[in-house]
């Protein structure tokens, strides 16, 4: 058994089709085949059920998958270690962040990048779910997410600030010029709103509840952007975190008043893998970020 032979194995979960597999591993199919059958061969196992395709991992396979990734994981912590023993930390770090927190995320990676230059980040809009599902098949190596509102598992946290939601409507809107509203008069308005899939969504949707109203919006989307295209460009308004407006910026069309009645504010920080040895790489990421303080970042922006 080989790390090449791990790697192909993931591969092949992930795509769920050997010619695809392959074309990711950048090696043939039979190659892919006869490597995959000889690492059954070597465990004694079936790893994977086939018929003239793909169809699924056996049961042992699904265990044998699960050793791969750590140890996968384990060679990459490795290097990540040996590179920053060597003069500086390398490779990439992954980072997971929930769609209302892409726009403070800059904050974070751009003073990370400035102390670690040879590290190179990725960073992808994800749900908290999956957020939590992705740590654990080390596919990233951190998430910036809600640490409090739903339970986290198998996690070590570093809280950064709290999110508070506005409503962003047009300066024409029935709303439009108050110094604050509340949810109920913003229930009674026509709303786009984040998917129910999102941490975000399910909090605003409680928020509506303790104010003893519903909603049911026209529009929704799993993305922030496209909720504020909705509002700037048609009839609707949308309920939003206060750092959207405080990092991005509305423009001349809308503006943002503050929800109150009730307050409704949610922790918002990284979250890694409490898994020993860590990932240097998000072991560094959260080393710099405890630096910042981001409550007052966000509120002299």
């Amino acid at each position: 058994m080989n790390i090449r032979q791990l790697q192909f194995l993931v591969a092949l979960s992930q795509e769920k089709h050997f010619a695809r597999a392959a074309a990711v591993c950048n090696i043939s199919q039979p190659t892919l085949s006869s490597r995959i059958r000889q690492l059954e061969e070597e465990l004694g196992v079936p790893i994977v059920e086939r018929d003239k395709r793909y169809i699924g991992l056996t049961v042992e396979g699904t265990r044998v998958l699960e050793w791969a990734k750590r140890i996968l994981a384990d060679c990459e912590f490795l290097e990540q270690e040996l590179s920053e023993l060597k003069g500086g930390l390398s490779g990439r770090l992954t980072i997971g962040v929930i769609p209302s927190a892409l726009p403070v995320v800059s904050l974070l990676t751009s003073p990370f990048c400035v102390a670690h230059p040879g590290v190179k980040v990725t960073v992808l809009s994800r749900s908290s779910v999956e957020i939590q599902r992705q740590l654990q098949d080390f596919e990233i190596e951190i998430g910036l997410t809600y640490v409090e509102n739903e339970p986290l598992k198998h996690v070590k946290t570093l809280p950064l600030y709290q999110e508070h939601y506005i409503l962003v409507t047009a300066t024409d809107g029935p709303l439009a010029g108050r110094e604050t509203v509340s949810w109920q008069d913003v229930s009674a308005i026509p709303l786009c709103l984040l998917t129910t899939d999102m941490q975000n969504r399910r909090i605003v949707d409680q928020a509506f509840r303790q104010a003893n109203c519903e909603v049911s919006p026209q529009v929704e989307a799993n993305s922030i952007t496209a909720l504020y295209s909705h509002v700037r460009f048609g009839r609707w308004s949308s309920v939003l975190p206060q750092a959207y407006s405080a990092m991005v910026g509305l423009g001349d069309s809308l503006e943002a008043i503050p929800i109150t009645a009730p307050s409704v504010s949610h922790s918002v920080g990284l979250i890694a893998s409490d898994r020993d040895p860590p990932s240097p790489l998000a072991s560094a990421i959260m080393a710099e970020t405890a630096k910042l303080d981001l409550t007052d970042l966000l509120s002299t922006v």
